[in-house]
């Protein structure tokens, strides 16, 4: 039971060695707001976006939206949330103007070339300046012009630390080791990978997504804050090192299936979707066929991390999306984030007329708010909270048929009374357009 006021504060529609730098004390720690955890994060998950943790055959982003409502629930107050992407910044900010993405405590784009953190997407110069050893992107580009067969991507998938081409894979294997000779006699380090069945990216040899993993668990031990539990999860070529790491090896791995996942567990876990590509599942026969620390997940993307979850035991598996009937599934413990889920999954389904319009649903809705309790519009509006419950019974069946999905986004609490939660979290629905809201609420367990 919870009970809730509103305030809302705001409204907006390799061979190479990791380097030890200088600043890196609490560098870590006050870019990522990792002054929210006390301690070591309970899990951390590493995951790849396209086909791994984005569904793009699913339009409807069921799977995605079941992982969004678990994390946000169980898991936002004491874990971390890693992205680890090819995408370009530009590229990666675009797909989630497309994509129901929570907002993750750290970015790692560009196959492993650029590090951001928090929302505010911070830059990592100090990786930026650590890759710029014994690398000259105009050497690079004078070199790959010499084979034709090789094809720009676009210019935004183009970065300081990231040439990128497409090409046939028969053409692929004879260009990668005389192209990487001619790079190595003029004087560069780096490393060549081919993914996806057609993409080839050059990079500086500490670079990819497995050396800027190695990165930030060194920055993590550093701080004294290394993750209980890493799983990390992929589909294709670029995400293979992810698994390889002694941190991660040592422990477990996931990757999503061919149309599945596959896993790994600092304590590390392996994971490979269903759906993982041809080049990863090679990688996985030849590397870690008999690995008892990494599953081939059954499920795909989003679906197949959250089996891994529960394969290794790393904590709740059973997303609140997929529990129909909320009076029924008690929750052991006071958990102000799972409220707030369970709370506006109440609200969509209502919308969309999926739970029975009666008197009953909406006194056991009231009967978890302080009948003083006020609500406060982003305007600056306040009205009665049982006057604003009022509104919610009225738009019953409103959405029916359509297409209007809600999910919440950084959920984060502070007891500020024995019984009493100040929650803060961020509101986001689809319904032609994407928008969101953050609020503040005040919720009370009972």
């Amino acid at each position: 039971m919870f009970t809730v006021h509103t305030q809302p504060v705001s409204f907006f529609s390799s061979k190479s060695s990791l380097p030890y730098f200088v600043g890196f004390s609490g560098e870590l720690s006050s870019a990522i707001g990792m002054d929210r955890l006390d301690g070591s994060a309970r899990l951390m998950i590493v995951s790849d976006l396209d086909s791994t943790m984005v569904d793009h055959d699913d339009p409807q982003n069921l799977s995605l939206l079941r992982f969004n409502a678990l994390w946000e629930a169980y898991y936002r107050h004491d874990s971390l949330l890693v992205f680890s992407t090819g995408r370009s910044p530009t590229s990666y900010k675009l797909l989630r103007t497309e994509k129901p993405l929570l907002t993750p405590d750290v970015a790692v784009m560009s196959v492993g070339t650029e590090i951001a953190y928090s929302d505010a997407m911070v830059p990592d110069y100090g990786w930026e300046q650590y890759l710029n050893r014994r690398w000259d992107r105009d050497i690079v580009l004078e070199e790959t012009s010499k084979f034709p067969q090789l094809v720009p991507q676009s210019e935004i998938d183009q970065r300081p630390h990231k040439v990128s081409f497409y090409v046939e894979k028969v053409e692929a294997l004879k260009i990668i080791d005389v192209l990487s000779e001619r790079l190595e006699k003029r004087g560069l380090d780096v490393k060549i990978i081919y993914s996806s069945g057609n993409a080839l990216d050059v990079l500086p040899r500490g670079a990819g997504k497995g050396q800027a993993l190695s990165y930030l668990l060194k920055k993590f031990e550093f701080d004294g804050k290394l993750p209980v539990n890493t799983l990390v999860c992929g589909d294709s070529g670029n995400d293979a090192e992810l698994f390889s790491i002694p941190a991660v090896y040592e422990g477990s791995l996931v990757i999503p299936k061919l149309n599945s996942c596959d896993l790994r567990l600092t304590q590390s876990w392996n994971m490979q979707v269903s759906n993982a590509q041809e080049e990863l599942l090679q990688w996985h026969s030849e590397n870690m066929k008999n690995n008892p620390n990494i599953i081939h997940a059954t499920e795909r993307c989003a679906a197949g991390i959250i089996q891994a979850i529960g394969s290794f035991c790393l904590g709740p598996n059973v997303s609140p999306r997929d529990i129909r009937d909320f009076q029924k599934c008690k929750v052991g413990i006071v958990n102000p984030g799972y409220e707030v889920v369970k709370f506006y999954l109440f609200y969509e389904r209502w919308r969309r007329a999926e739970i029975l319009k009666s008197e009953r649903h909406m006194q056991n809705l009231k009967s978890v708010f302080y009948s003083s309790g006020t609500f406060v519009h982003p305007s600056g509006t306040e009205l009665p909270i049982e006057q604003c419950l009022d509104a919610i019974g009225r738009l019953h069946g409103d959405r029916e048929g359509k297409q209007f999905q809600l999910w919440v986004d950084r959920v984060s609490s502070a007891q500020i009374g024995s019984d009493t939660w100040l929650v803060k979290c961020y509101k986001w629905e689809t319904f032609g357009e994407i928008f969101i809201l953050a609020w503040y609420f005040l919720v009370s367990m009972r």
